[in-house]
């Protein structure tokens, strides 16, 4: 029997039939105390990253998910249920792997789950041919875009106008990219 000190170990997979909407349950709410402002001209864009009091609580409704049924997904299992998911999809012509959605359950974030589940897509792109990965995040979520940048991607473009209309209004659109 495991104690509460000795966490069960994780085991890293391919989703199997079935744990793809199992994999879309997980919680990816996050709170911040800081979120990344955009000023966006004719010449480009700056990104300041912003305090913010109280903290901001992002919950993402049941209408922005949904994913890919194409994407290949990758799952993080801990004892008996699922701690973590990356969905990704491989675009042939153009070689790029899209990272669809990376979700970590709250109680095992901080842990290594998220790179390692990263890890694991951009092998799997790069036994595919990708030559290079892609993902969008949106500015509130520094957090994201911290952990995106220490695996090594960069920021590549935005979009102000991507959630127009949607829960989201009032956010960019931020692009990620990286080497394969």
């Amino acid at each position: 029997m495991l104690s509460a000190a000795q966490p069960a170990a994780v085991v890293y997979r391919p989703a199997l039939p079935g744990e793809h909407t199992a994999a879309e349950a997980i919680d990816n709410s996050f709170t911040t105390a800081t979120v990344l402002e955009v000023t966006a001209s004719d010449e480009g864009f700056r990104l300041h990253e912003t305090p913010v009091d109280p903290p901001l609580r992002k919950v993402y409704p049941d209408e922005d998910e949904g994913g890919d049924e194409d994407a290949h997904v990758i799952v993080a299992r801990s004892g008996d249920g699922l701690c973590g998911a990356i969905s990704l999809t491989h675009s042939e012509w153009n070689h790029r792997l899209v990272i669809a959605d990376l979700r970590v359950a709250p109680g095992h974030r901080g842990r290594g789950i998220g790179p390692a589940l990263m890890e694991r897509a951009l092998a799997h792109g790069r036994e595919l041919g990708a030559r290079t990965a892609w993902l969008e995040v949106t500015n509130v979520n520094a957090p994201a875009v911290r952990v995106y940048r220490r695996m090594g991607f960069a920021l590549c473009g935005l979009d102000t106008s991507l959630y127009r209309g949607t829960a989201s209004e009032g956010e960019t659109a931020l692009f990620m990219s990286r080497s394969l």
